[in-house]
């Protein structure tokens, strides 16, 4: 009984600090995978969207812990008009670190890219109540909420019309 007050105080401490290490946010550690990040950028930029999934890919393998690959993949993703991929990886990346601006601004704009307007006002509002109304993120958000969904794609063999027929 007596060391009972020693042992919460210690227990509390080390509950304390074990959490806090684990709500740290990995940061980017190895230089090859900045380096293949700089080079998806790039590809992404010049519309190489393939090229940029293959280098945010192997980022991913060479530095799994950093979420901002998950956010360029989820990037990539959009691009190539993949909104439900894409709001995979933000998700990926918001479990891991719930505060990131890009995954929510990323993940806003994919669901409102694909139709649920509803959703991405409660991620703006979320940005909004983050980082205020002044911040990138939170511009881009509402910038693709206002453009609204994108016009769906139609399969091929679904827009095949009926055969004309020609009376002789």
């Amino acid at each position: 009984m007596r060391y009972f007050p020693i042992a919460a105080a210690l227990s509390l401490v080390l509950a304390v600090s074990g959490s806090m290490g684990q709500a740290r946010v990995a940061e980017l550690a190895d230089p090859r995978a900045a380096l293949l990040l700089a080079s998806g950028r790039a590809a992404l930029a010049r519309g190489d969207v393939d090229g940029a999934i293959d280098a945010f890919e192997s980022a991913l393998a060479v530095d799994p812990g950093y979420s901002g690959t998950l956010v360029a993949l989820g990037d990539a993703a959009r691009h190539a008009r993949m909104q439900g991929k894409a709001i995979h990886y933000y998700r990926v990346a918001l479990d891991r670190n719930p505060g990131d601006l890009a995954a929510i601004s990323g993940e806003g704009g994919a669901l409102a890219e694909k139709g649920a307007i509803d959703k991405a006002r409660a991620n703006l509002a979320r940005l909004e109540g983050l980082c205020g109304k002044a911040c990138p993120e939170t511009r881009t958000l509402a910038d693709v909420i206002a453009k609204g969904p994108l016009p769906k794609m139609v399969a091929a063999d679904a827009a095949k019309t009926a055969p004309a027929t020609q009376a002789n």
